[in-house]
């Protein structure tokens, strides 16, 4: 995307009212930054910075179980990392099978799942479908 520099050409388009729909590395690029993927890059990339298309930063794929053997960080321990140097975003954990569907104002969660919010310095908060979610969207 960067090598191509559709980001900006992408973003100009949903802002002129085409859908754009993320799934896993696309919900990654919806945000603000690429910071909060799963598989960082070990060298920076020409910039972190993604479409911006909401205010906050979704980590796809979360899972709040240990995997056995696995040794490594865990993806809470990865997040709260990321808000020591970020304290003022948001991170939404969307768990498989969950997507968050953003018209307007309105943020609503879609699944069966609940979904994982961190804040720096604030306990994980878990929010199902009949949350209002639009406070994400003020922030």
């Amino acid at each position: 995307m960067q090598k191509t520099d559709i980001i900006g050409t992408i973003r100009q388009k949903v802002e002129n009212g085409t859908p754009y729909i993320g799934w896993s590395a696309g919900a990654n690029v919806a945000c603000p930054t690429i910071k909060t993927t799963n598989d960082m890059p070990i060298i920076e990339p020409v910039s972190f910075q993604a479409l911006n298309l909401v205010p906050f930063q979704i980590n796809p794929h979360y899972t709040d179980e240990t995997i056995p053997n696995h040794n490594g960080e865990t993806r809470e321990t990865r997040i709260r990392e990321f808000l020591v140097l970020n304290p003022t975003v948001y991170v939404v954990g969307l768990k498989e099978e969950t997507m968050l569907r953003v018209e307007g104002a309105s943020v609503k969660l879609i699944g069966e799942k609940t979904m994982c919010l961190f804040k720096f310095n604030n306990p994980v908060g878990e929010y199902d479908f009949t949350t209002d979610l639009d406070f994400l969207l003020k922030e």
